[in-house]
């Protein structure tokens, strides 16, 4: 009797050991979520994009502030040039929040334990290697295998299709990123005076002109400014959902718009300060043409000095008040609309979330 009893026991606690691993959202739905929401942050913020390129791009001090920028392009352009790139913008936001948010929740189910918990350490991790893989072409898809006893062998086959489809996807994101800036540094009103007539013409003169690679030119300031920017999103979104809001995932609760609004607008707000001039020398990078043989910088570390030489330390945080104008607002957009598709998925079908 005794024996049977331990068993039983046994048994129990196995039981209760499995039902208290907390279940996760799929990556698939992660990466819907910041794909609509990405699309409604670049239909609202592209204003202040096109500034943010204008400065930092502005090496003659012919623009003394962001309203000074943006009064002079509407003055000389048109009111349609502060949306100058929108579909280019909008195309890499959509696939670079899919990526990100994707890819961050596989990495996240690849980092937790077996009871479900992820620690800070690689919850930072993740973020990092999320933001490392939207910068970058990555095809492969990610390896995660299940264990002999596992059941829900669907859940893997899915995760593999959607690292598959994203990864394939970052491979836009950057040449989308070196089209949109090539086109935001055009000015004049007369599109027959315009090198680049739109897009598409735009990424075909780019790879007739500097070859397919010049669609690539400033990945490795992506890879460490997108990197460092996710690491600390991630992180501080969590944070702050916790703290704010007592919410945590795979409890049902669904934040409401405002609360995800204010929880993004936080999270938003350390990445440009710390990787700010990343972001400068990356945009230098993407707009610079190599098509007249010598290019004024040679790669990053040569950006950095040449600019720090130059134009000062300061320069190298050119354009980060619309930075911090974009950014912060365009996190609390996109987590507004993710929180509720995420939201509403845990309530539908996450098993431990309440009725």
């Amino acid at each position: 009797m005794a024996a049977s009893g331990g068993v039983g026991a046994l048994i129990g606690g196995e039981k209760a050991a499995v039902a208290q691993k907390k279940e996760s959202i799929p990556p698939y739905v992660r990466a819907m979520s910041g794909s609509l929401g990405g699309i409604v942050e670049a239909c609202c913020l592209q204003p202040i994009d096109v500034i943010k390129t204008r400065l930092q791009l502005d090496r003659t001090g012919a623009y003394r502030g962001i309203f000074d920028c943006g009064r002079k392009v509407v003055q000389t352009e048109g009111v349609r040039a502060l949306w100058k790139g929108l579909t280019p913008f909008a195309t890499h936001l959509t696939l670079k929040y899919a990526l990100r948010m994707g890819t961050n929740a596989l990495l996240q189910s690849a980092f937790k334990d077996s009871t479900g918990e992820l620690s800070s350490r690689d919850r930072i991790m993740a973020g990092f290697g999320a933001g490392v893989v939207e910068a970058l072409v990555i095809v492969t898809p990610f390896e995660a295998r299940p264990s002999p006893d596992d059941k829900h062998l669907w859940t893997f086959v899915l995760r593999d299709l959607a690292a598959f489809l994203l990864g394939f996807g970052c491979g836009i994101a950057i040449p989308a990123n070196v089209v949109k800036i090539r086109l935001q540094q055009q000015r004049g009103l007369s599109p027959e005076l315009l090198k680049y007539k739109g897009p598409i013409h735009c990424a075909r003169t780019i790879i007739r002109e500097e070859g397919i690679f010049g669609l690539w030119a400033g990945a490795l300031p992506t890879v460490i400014r997108n990197g460092t920017n996710q690491a600390a999103m991630f992180t501080a979104k969590n944070a702050f959902d916790v703290v704010l809001w007592k919410k945590r995932e795979g409890d049902g609760k669904v934040l409401q718009p405002w609360q995800s609004m204010i929880s993004g607008f936080l999270a938003g707000t350390c990445g440009p300060i710390c990787t700010g001039p990343f972001d400068v020398v990356k945009t230098r990078l993407m707009a610079q043409s190599r098509s007249g043989g010598e290019v004024k910088y040679r790669g990053m570390f040569h950006a950095i000095r040449t600019i720090n030489a130059e134009e000062g330390l300061l320069a190298l945080w050119k354009g980060l008040l619309p930075r911090l104008m974009r950014i912060p607002p365009g996190q609390a957009i996109m987590w507004a609309v993710a929180d509720q598709i995420t939201g509403f998925y845990e309530r539908s079908y996450l098993q431990n979330a309440p009725l």
